[in-house]
Formats: C-alpha cells, structure tokens, sequence
C-alpha cells in the first residue's frame, strides 16, 4: 500500500510518499513553503534521482497538494505511474482533544471534532483540516487517516493531567495538559525496547524529544503517565525561543510593566524567549555551544540551563514512575547533540547510569547504546520518524476498515 503522508502547516506542507508493502521504502519527500505569499516554494526530493524545484504562486492548501501530485506522476522526477497508486492519506493533526485516544479514519464526525478542537490549537488545527478537505477534493474517495499529536498521552491519569485551577476551568472549557510529540514519543520508545530487547508493556522509559521544540515523557508499561508540554506547547522544558515552565505571576508583572497586550505576551513566551531569549545570539544550539567555546557567557548560560531543566525533569519522571530502565534521546538535538546527551547523563549517574562517553562521542542521526554493558538504567540516542508512524498507522487503519491486508 502506497501513502502520502502530509504534515500542514498554516503556509506550509510537508510531505513522504512510503511504499508500506517494500519494507516501508520511501519514494519520495519534499515541502511546500510560503503558501499564501507570492514566490510559493516546492522542493521536492524523489529517492534516487535529483531534487526538483520550482517556484511560483501558491494561493492556498488545494493548489499546494496539486502541485505535489502533479511533481509524484512526473515523468522525469516522479515516482508513481498514476494517482491511483496512492492508497491512502495520512496527515499529522496537532490537537485532538480528549475526543481522539488514538487515530482515527477520517469521517465527517471526525473532521467535526478536529474542529472543534481549533480553539485548543488555532495555529495548527485549521491548517490540518485544510489538508484534508483539499485531499477530499483532489483524490475523491481514497481514505484518510488522522494521527493526532496528543492522542497518545490521553492515557494520563488525572491527577497528572489536571491543573490546580477552579475545577469548573476544566469542566467548562477543558483546560488540561495535554501534550504533545505523542507520536515520536510512542515510535522511539517502542523501537529503542525491540533493539534491546526490552518489554515496552513491562519497562518504565523516559523518552526526551528535543528540538527547537521539546518536551520529556514518562512511559509506564507501554502508556504515557506524563509528559512536560501542557495545556499549549509552552511549558515544560526550555526551548529554541519557548520559555518553558515560569511563575505566571511574571507575565503579570512584565504585562503591566512592558505595557503588554494578550498579543505581546503571547509573543514574549513563545518567539522571544527560551535559549534566543537567554543568549540574545541564537536559537540553535550548535550556535549557542560554538559560542561557548569562545567564551560568550550568556551562550555558555542558555546551554547550562538547558541541560539543568532537561536533568530536572528526567529525575522527576523517575521518581513519578518509581524507578526508570531506560533513558532515550531524540530529535534534531537528542539524535545530534553528544555533549548534551553527556552532561545530562553523568550528572544523573546516581540513578544507576553507567554512562559510556566514548561510544557517545560523535554520535550523529543514529541508533545507538550509550551506556556500559552493566548499567542498571540505560541511555540510547534513537532516531525519531514520526512520518513513518502516520504512514503504518495509515496504512493498518485502512487495511482494517477495508477488511483486507496491507499489501
């Protein structure tokens, strides 16, 4: 089964066409950028022939997907013979609510509750939902399946869950933590168990998705019991330009000293903040360690607070959990990040963690055990494919709802 998985965004789509019954073969990937602004990019990339690129007005969403379909069948860089080859859709929905524990096949009660979850994640939901309207249009009667961030840790108990609010808070407008990166969460834990040998159903793990966005989950036998990000995106640990966890009673005082409208503050939290806020250089942490080298103080204080949030947390989940087996890396700075991956490791040693700084150093975008053969606890660095989740999830759903395999 052949399906094209989108990820959309408010001006852009990213997508991979994946063969699931040619040992999940990728075809192809690519992304759509400025959609709605003049000069629309698409940069399509098919496996094993060049990247292809053009660039041209992309008005909305429908005419954006067009032009991927259009880029799949071509003749020179495409890597279907005809759209009937695709299957099934899957597409990456930001929020679904308490409604979606798992994903779902997209039907019209389906895209209702995706829209009423918009006011939980304006910036995202709506987006999500024009993907599947344009695939409603342009590929007419193929399946569509919804992989929801957050379905995953819809599994937390309440007493995680809840925040120490007026109850009738959740009750009238379900305020709640609900986390998110649930998909990488659940692929990278259950793929790190499978090369280790470890029963995901039987086995307490720490999974700590870091990347321009972050957040830490704990995974008790095989279900999610808690997770940093909350409510929206923001809390939890420190990030590119995110603040993290932070008195509230601070954005009170800084709105009325600032002059601050709900805007302002909503912009000082989630773009001026985080590592950015804290360095005034960068929001990548390759920047913020080169600069530390040299001796830029302020770098040298975004990474140490950093690390210090990180350790914070992944000792506090070990303790919620009454004990950790395993630690994993992931994301853009989990998979990359060696020294990152060492500070917190050898300064949480006490848990058990026989840390093997040698095999990683220079770890890059791979799987890999990070700790001693003795180790109590251990600590891997797993690559994440949350494209490859939607895809399976895709392509199982829509095996089941047919009644037949997947290939």
């Amino acid at each position: 089964m052949i399906v094209l998985v989108l990820n959309c965004g408010s001006s852009s789509i990213k997508y991979q066409v994946i063969d699931m019954c040619e040992k999940e073969k990728l075809l192809a990937k690519g992304i759509i950028e400025r959609i709605g602004l003049t000069d629309g990019v698409l940069t399509h990339k098919p496996e094993g022939k060049d990247r292809y690129e053009i660039t041209r007005d992309i008005p909305d969403h429908t005419i954006g997907i067009n032009l991927i379909l259009e880029a799949l069948i071509d003749k020179n860089h495409g890597v279907i013979s005809g759209l009937n080859e695709i299957l099934a859709v899957g597409h990456r929905v930001a929020h679904g609510g308490e409604f979606f524990t798992e994903s779902s096949l997209i039907t019209d009660k389906v895209k209702y509750e995706i829209e009423k979850c918009i006011e939980l994640a304006p910036l995202h939901n709506p987006a999500n939902l024009k993907g599947i309207l344009s695939m409603e249009t342009l590929l007419p009667g193929v399946p569509q399946v919804a992989v929801f961030d957050t379905s995953f840790h819809q599994s937390m108990p309440a007493y995680s869950y809840l925040y120490a609010l007026p109850y009738e808070y959740y009750e009238n407008y379900k305020i709640r933590r609900y986390g998110f990166h649930g998909t990488s969460h659940k692929f990278v834990a259950k793929k790190a168990c499978k090369l280790i040998g470890l029963d995901f159903e039987n086995s307490k793990i720490i999974t700590c998705h870091l990347g321009n966005g972050a957040s830490i989950a704990a995974i008790k036998n095989g279900k999610s019991v808690d997770t940093s990000m909350g409510f929206t995106p923001v809390e939890g640990l420190i990030m590119g330009t995110r603040c993290g966890d932070i008195d509230p009673g601070i954005l009170l005082y800084i709105a009325d000293k600032e002059n601050l409208n709900l805007k302002g503050v909503n912009d000082l939290i989630n773009k001026k903040s985080g590592v950015m806020g804290i360095s005034g250089l960068s929001s990548d942490m390759r920047d913020l360690e080169l600069a530390a080298e040299k001796g830029h103080e302020r770098a040298q204080l975004a990474l140490d607070m950093y690390y210090y949030r990180v350790k914070k947390f992944v000792g506090a989940y070990a303790a919620a959990m009454d004990g950790v087996d395993l630690i994993i890396f992931t994301g853009g700075i989990g998979e990359n990040d060696s020294l990152l991956r060492e500070k917190v490791s050898t300064a949480i040693d006490f848990m058990g963690i026989d840390f093997d700084i040698e095999a990683n150093r220079g770890v890059r975008g791979k799987d890999k055990l990070l700790t001693k053969p003795d180790s109590k606890v251990k600590v891997m660095a797993i690559t994440t494919n949350e494209e490859l989740v939607i895809a399976s999830d895709t392509a199982v759903i829509v095996a089941r709802s047919k009644k037949e395999g997947l290939c």
